[in-house]
């Protein structure tokens, strides 16, 4: 990509991408703390490369069309304060023969500067834009990106790509090439083969450097994908199609048939396709057939979410030093809803590197068996279990229970995301309850797994109950079969911190069953009762004993 001035560290960026069927904005406030907010997305179909692909010329009236939008969405961008406008184009544009007479009159009418981007710096693009919105662990995807004037193809893994390339169909193109414009009646069986056939072709390098690499699932993003998926969830209601997040093999073919067997009009009243992509819609069915075909995968993950406008804003932050691009998805995830609700960054930091201790040493002991899946949900329950003091102190587990449900954290699976909120609501005051219906809901070992990790951090709020960091180290560990030790090393004055540790051995006593027990640098800890130290000569005013929180 060409170098881009060195902006300030925040303010509101602006980012268009120019593509052969449609025209996207996004619009986002950047603050160092907070890493970015969305201000607005708008999309708008302008079909650039309508009319292009026989004679590789962009038409007046097409042209007039993207120009007309790109003013309009560079208008919207500036009402919203953006400072800088980020414009690439795509497909249509860098195969036109007339390609400068279209970036003079963005220019010139519009305002805006736009670059045109190789097949496979888009590619690059998208997968920096996909990977954003994605948890994958260790596995390793074909990122499938099916545009208008080319489809994008991407192998690699959660922080870096192996493979990039771009194969030369879209759906727009492959409409133009081998159907009739604007074609009103059903698309004939033959005819849907033609198009599949055409890809396979057009594929074949693509296909076979994909194959090279070992791969554990295929991810599509697009509207077109979008559309088919939610048009197989709408239409089939099958078993195996209960969702838009993903979309068989199987279930594409019978929604292309389903699609190829009406005129263009019934087309376009299909629940769950957009009606502007009626008419291209089966020449991106035929795209996606084609490849799931060729690379042997029986499903295909949607994403609702990630493309090239997001990569370049990804691609923005990395370059200008936000430190967002060396998180994890789940991690900026969480750190964005954490300093969006303002939470007290130095506590939950804190509080994560203590219940992670305390997991640790509670496996080391044999307390659990717990692996390292459960042991993230806890570091980013830990992080968020306080959020809710965002609204209001009183009851704020309650408050965090509902903005962690309803925050739609990218990169966890539901369940994932039910776990972590419960685990904030029970923190503090009432113990896990069927009478909690989410809770109810979960399996028998989810549940358990609620029990530990809420216990979990009971333990370790009041092991910094102050805020001031008073423990530095806390250990579990188990004293025969009925115990449970809690080993503190604390420097300066952990008073609050033990009288908070003591509180909770009902919780101890009704999750594991076992009577709680304190050590404190080494020492085991008496009673409070025990522990009241004698009056000096001299009487400093005590401090008055906080109830449990």
């Amino acid at each position: 990509m060409e170098s881009q001035p060195a902006p300030s560290p925040d303010g509101t960026v602006a980012f268009i991408d120019i593509g052969t069927n449609a025209i996207r904005l996004l619009v986002a406030r950047l603050v160092p703390d907070h890493f970015y907010t969305i201000v607005t997305q708008q999309r708008e179909a302008a079909r650039l490369g309508e009319g292009e692909f026989k004679d590789r010329r962009l038409q007046p009236q097409a042209m007039d069309r993207a120009v007309l939008v790109c003013r309009k969405f560079v208008e919207l961008a500036r009402r919203h304060g953006a400072e800088e406008i980020v414009a690439v184009a795509t497909s249509a544009t860098r195969e036109a023969v007339n390609e400068e007479e279209f970036l003079h009159r963005l220019r010139d009418e519009a305002g805006l500067h736009a670059r045109v981007i190789s097949g496979r710096e888009e590619a690059r693009l998208i997968y920096s834009g996909l990977s954003h919105f994605i948890h994958l662990g260790d596995q390793k995807a074909v990122f499938l990106d099916i545009g208008g004037g080319s489809t994008e193809v991407i192998v690699g893994g959660q922080h870096r790509y192996d493979y990039l390339d771009t194969i030369g169909v879209g759906a727009v193109r492959l409409t133009t090439m081998l159907l009739a414009p604007n074609e009103a009646l059903p698309v004939p069986p033959e005819r849907y083969q033609l198009l599949r056939q055409y890809v396979r072709h057009a594929a074949i390098h693509t296909v076979y450097h994909v194959k090279q690499h070992h791969v554990d699932l295929v991810i599509g993003s697009s509207g077109t994908i979008q559309n088919l998926a939610a048009v197989a969830a709408r239409a089939l209601r099958s078993r195996a199609q209960e969702t838009e997040d993903v979309l068989t093999h199987a279930d594409l073919r019978r929604v292309a048939a389903m699609l190829c067997a009406l005129p263009l009009d019934e087309r376009r009243k299909v629940p769950g396709l957009n009606p502007d992509r009626a008419d291209i819609i089966i020449s991106g069915a035929a795209i996606l057939d084609a490849l799931m075909e060729e690379l042997g995968f029986s499903e295909i993950q949607v994403l609702q979410q990630g493309g090239l406008r997001e990569g370049l804003l990804m691609d923005y932050l990395a370059q200008n030093s936000h430190d967002v691009q060396r998180l994890s998805v789940r991690e900026r995830n969480v750190l964005q809803l954490g300093r969006t609700c303002k939470f007290d960054e130095s506590h939950a930091r804190n509080a994560e590197r203590l219940a992670l201790e305390l997991f640790d040493s509670a496996r080391e002991a044999g307390l659990h068996a717990y692996g390292e899946w459960e042991r993230e949900l806890l570091g980013y329950s830990a992080l968020l279990h306080d959020i809710g003091a965002f609204l209001s102190y009183s009851n704020h587990h309650v408050h965090s229970y509902y903005l962690i449900s309803n925050a739609d954290l990218l990169g966890f699976y539901q369940t994932e995301i039910e776990i972590m909120a419960l685990t904030a609501l029970f923190h503090r005051k009432g113990l896990p309850s069927t009478k909690n219906a989410v809770y109810a809901a979960l399996d028998k070992d989810a549940r358990e797994l609620v029990g530990w990790l809420s216990l979990l951090m009971r333990l370790v709020e009041s092991l910094d109950r102050s805020h001031q960091k008073a423990v530095k180290h806390a250990r579990l560990r188990a004293s025969g079969p009925k115990g449970l030790i809690v080993q503190i090393a604390a420097s300066g004055d952990a008073q609050l911190e033990l009288w908070g540790i003591e509180t909770r051995e009902r919780a101890v006593l009704k999750t594991l069953g076992r009577k709680l027990k304190i050590e404190l640098n080494g020492v085991p800890y008496p009673s409070a009762a025990v522990a009241e130290p004698a009056p000096s000569p001299v009487r400093e005013p005590q401090p008055a004993r906080q109830g449990a929180d």
